[in-house]
């Protein structure tokens, strides 16, 4: 949890779950898996125990999630000041083993919260789609949402307040404004397949009314966005840390072009370690490619060794070098919230 995130598109990150599996190419590199494993080693004992295993000389996912303790659970509930909130940075809020208990009790909290904007992004579609339209969901979630326990900064009165007094029925209750217009859901699509695996989940929740985006990223392959015009906001970026995987520049060009039209937020955020390559007077680049500095990207393919006009040569530059611009543009596209 931090209340000041690098993240270019959120403002905190909130983990009131823990842990993952890994569920398609896009996690292959998470960043999350290397840092969860380093808090296992610096806090001993914490809730983070157990969630990484290591995998050839790499620490990966091992299966298990947690629950974070009641004092990080109601954690948004001190914050006074409003805050884009992105939920579970280190974990999948609607991975198979979180049991519908406690996703009821992170919704309490979300609900309790209107001053900030939760930032729900999953691999998981199918779960979260079940989860919400679940028949007397919201009434469960007002179940767990007191009491919060012993971490939360609530008094009896102060819960009275900001819950308005009522359960789902009640017209002044804040559990009867649902779908909760302070809660933003969204869906990883890294790839094709994965975009049209992931698309119907999320284009059911946005017809009942849920604010919806799409994390393109880490983008390691073309999307045809039909079908996507239910979407608010879409973020795009490429991957970054050791393992790397390039991204064609077109593929973004084909997100912003379909985002435009259609009045959806697109935010660009990182080309992540690799930048277009610009050719150099005596450079080398037979020898950059057998050496992994520079890497063929095909547009529209997967990499089959041929060159064929529109693809590229990305060069490893550095997350820092490569910047965040497309075409010379910094895209920070974000959603109106409504209230």
């Amino acid at each position: 949890m931090a209340d000041h995130s690098a993240i270019e598109w959120t403002d905190a990150t909130w983990n009131p779950v823990v842990g993952c599996s890994l569920a398609s190419p896009g996690c292959t590199n998470c960043y999350a898996m290397p840092m969860a494993r380093r808090i296992e080693a610096m806090q001993p004992g914490s809730h983070y125990a157990g969630t990484t295993k290591v995998v050839n000389g790499k620490p990966v996912w091992a299966g298990k999630v947690a629950l974070a303790p009641e004092q990080i659970l109601t954690q948004p509930l001190r914050w006074r000041r409003p805050r884009k909130i992105f939920v579970n940075s280190m974990g999948d809020l609607f991975h198979e083993s979180v049991p519908d208990e406690w996703i009821d009790r992170v919704f309490a909290v979300m609900a309790l919260c209107p001053q900030h904007t939760f930032q729900v992004l999953t691999k998981r579609s199918a779960r979260m789609r079940a989860y919400l339209t679940t028949p007397f969901r919201v009434d469960r979630i007002f179940q767990a949402s007191w009491p919060l326990g012993e971490g939360s900064p609530l008094t009896p009165q102060q819960y009275a307040d900001r819950a308005h007094l009522g359960p789902p029925g009640r017209k002044d209750s804040v559990f009867n404004r649902w779908p909760l217009a302070n809660v933003w859901l969204g869906v990883s699509t890294e790839d094709q397949r994965r975009a049209d695996e992931r698309r119907d989940d999320l284009a059911a929740l946005a017809a009942t009314g849920w604010n919806t985006f799409a994390s393109y990223e880490p983008a390691l392959g073309p999307i045809d966005w039909t079908g996507w015009d239910f979407l608010k906001w879409l973020i795009a970026g490429g991957e970054s840390g050791p393992h790397a995987r390039p991204s064609h520049p077109d593929w973004y060009r084909a997100s912003r072009g379909f985002c435009a039209p259609r009045g959806i937020a697109f935010f660009f955020k990182q080309w992540g370690e690799w930048a277009i390559e610009t050719p150099r007077a005596g450079g080398d680049l037979g020898a950059d490619l057998r050496a992994g500095q520079v890497r063929h990207v095909c547009r529209d393919r997967e990499n089959d060794g041929h060159f064929r006009e529109g693809d590229r040569y990305m060069r490893r530059v550095g997350k820092a070098r490569a910047g965040r611009l497309l075409d010379g543009v910094e895209h920070n596209g974000m959603p109106e919230v409504r209230t």
